[in-house]
């Protein structure tokens, strides 16, 4: 099982890719049986994920909405929060590589579910990390609305990957880890065992 912080590249309208989001021609490098879950980033198609009416995007491979749970086989219960603003939107063209509904609005947090939570996979994260980032990433407004979500569920562990590099405290609690992009030292984390708090 793998949990991805988002940042996936589901661009299924683009040229290089598929009617899936999955690119063309890329090797498998994931187990058939392997299940993977992933939060959206800033650079993803929003408006074709929002649209979709399965999470389903390819075998195995599984969008997890802003709010939605999965629970471990350990029974441990894991939270998706995606989102973030993009640093280089100037860069971008939107309906391309560029789409509304990047940034966490008040809709997703008023639609948190009631429930505990052990473990929390975003793409960016709350105020309360003292993480390394630039200015536009550290005063991103979708901080605010992570910092509501760690207060309100008080996770033990919670993993992003917005900030591209390699950090990792303790804050409340809750130890966290921040992830470099694929293919950088440091790009993944194997979650520590445990059981349901």
């Amino acid at each position: 099982m793998i949990l991805q912080c988002g940042d996936f590249g589901f661009w299924p309208n683009m040229l290089s890719k598929n009617h899936s989001g999955m690119p063309k021609g890329k090797k498998q490098v994931i187990a058939d049986e392997t299940k993977v879950y992933w939060c959206d980033g800033n650079h993803e198609d929003h408006l074709t994920l929002n649209a979709l009416e399965s999470n389903e995007i390819y075998p195995n491979v599984f969008h997890m909405k802003r709010g939605s749970m999965l629970t471990l086989p350990d029974g441990r219960k894991v939270l998706f929060m995606g989102g973030a603003k993009s640093t280089d939107r100037d860069l971008r063209t939107a309906g391309y590589d560029w789409f509304p509904g990047e940034e966490i609005s008040l809709e997703d947090v008023r639609g948190l579910p009631e429930a505990s939570v052990d473990i929390v996979i975003s793409h960016t994260c709350p105020r309360e990390f003292q993480v390394m980032g630039d200015d536009m990433r550290l005063n991103d407004n979708c901080r605010m609305a992570l910092s509501y979500v760690l207060h309100k569920y008080r996770p033990s562990l919670w993993y992003f990957g917005h900030f591209h590099f390699h950090q990792t405290g303790e804050t409340l609690g809750c130890r966290w880890t921040g992830l470099t992009m694929a293919g950088y030292p440091d790009w993944w984390a194997k979650l520590p065992i445990g059981r349901a708090t």
